[in-house]
């Protein structure tokens, strides 16, 4: 069992920038995709964005050119850093991994990212 514990969480103004930070623990064995999801209040949890192991990085359309996301493969570890904050990005972040060896994806807690206009 994977078990995901996010960071980084809190309030920031608009313009502002966060960074958020993801550390999994467990059985993880092969490689795997990690990355971050947005849940705003009412809507449904999308991408924002995702890494493999390798380091290649795909983002969500909100995402792109504002949020960089980044990985520590030896400390299993997944980052997000967030600039250029909007109140539109307020929402609980969620902290995700693939594996590919057994097809099982995990979640974390969730963080709450809270931007004031």
């Amino acid at each position: 069992q994977v078990h995901l514990v996010e960071s980084g969480g809190g309030l920031v103004q608009a313009g502002g920038s966060l960074r958020l930070s993801c550390a999994a623990s467990g059985s993880i064995f092969g490689s795997n995709n990690m990355g971050w999801y947005h849940q705003a209040p009412g809507k449904q949890r999308e991408v924002v964005a995702r890494i493999t192991s390798g380091g290649s990085a795909t983002y969500g359309d909100s995402a792109k050119g504002r949020f960089t996301i980044s990985r520590d493969n030896a400390k299993n570890t997944v980052s997000l850093q967030m600039n250029s904050l909007k109140p539109e990005d307020t929402g609980v972040y969620y902290c995700w991994l693939l594996q590919y060896s057994v097809l099982r994806e995990s979640w974390g807690q969730g963080t709450q990212v809270t931007v004031s206009s």
